[in-house]
């Protein structure tokens, strides 16, 4: 829906363009004799056709002469409009950013998972060297968590200023009048905390799962080095009795 109001609204920059390249070249060619335009009435739809393109184009100046059935409060309701169009681009892309870093995030988190699980599975099974492979797996794995979290908070940062801009630009505009931007602007907003609660929640369920994950490691750890020393212990009684005899 973003991408499509900011389409239509280049498009209608456009088009307002060639519509006074149009209107201009029609006069300068029906217009066999100079003096029917009187120089007064050239100044005037000179500065009509560049106000409209100035207002339809989004120039940050207008001319200094104060333009015919344009008053301040039209220009500012206009100015309101592109601005609300501005902040709305801003916030898709930091939107966009933000909800792929958050699932690049749960991606690496369900992966660091799955490679404990499986350690976990193999305990007393592999052999020193295929442990020290897997954790060293482990290990990077847990940087690149470390890594895909870092940004999901430099996102988040920007994301939340989006949104704060958007909230002031959609004021701005139901305060001068355009009532349509302020409403779209506002559901756009809606849309964009939909979209980022959505996915947060898919992290919050990865995290909640390597907590439990590190809970079991805990216990699978403390439970091998039980049965590690019973062994130990296992195997020094019969030398003892023997050295008793």
């Amino acid at each position: 829906m973003l991408l499509w109001r900011t389409k239509m609204a280049a498009l209608w920059r456009v088009t307002s363009y060639l519509r006074l390249l149009r209107t201009s070249a029609r006069v300068l060619l029906s217009s066999r004799t100079p003096a029917v335009l009187k120089p007064g009435k050239w100044r005037n739809l000179l500065y009509t056709g560049v106000a409209s393109f100035a207002v339809g184009g989004g120039l940050c100046a207008i001319p200094f002469r104060q333009v015919e059935n344009l008053s301040h409060d039209s220009l500012i309701k206009r100015a309101a409009s592109l601005v609300t169009d501005s902040s709305s681009t801003f916030l898709s892309q930091a939107t966009l950013a933000l909800v792929d870093a958050i699932t690049e995030y749960s991606k690496a988190v369900h992966t660091l998972i799955a490679l404990q699980k499986r350690y976990l599975d193999s305990l007393g099974r592999l052999s020193p060297a295929e442990e020290d492979t897997i954790w060293q797996v482990i290990i990077g794995q847990r940087a690149q968590v470390d890594d895909r979290q870092d940004e999901c908070k430099r996102f988040e940062s920007t994301w939340i200023n989006a949104v704060k801009l958007c909230e002031t630009a959609a004021e701005a505009a139901y305060t001068s009048g355009a009532e349509h931007a302020s409403v779209t602007m506002r559901t756009n907003i809606q849309v964009a905390l939909s979209q980022v609660e959505e996915v947060q929640k898919l992290s919050t369920d990865a995290e909640k799962k390597l907590a439990e994950t590190k809970v079991m490691e805990v216990e699978r750890m403390s439970q091998y080095t039980a049965s590690l020393q019973n062994t130990s212990d296992e195997e020094e009684v019969p030398e003892a009795y023997l050295r008793e005899d």
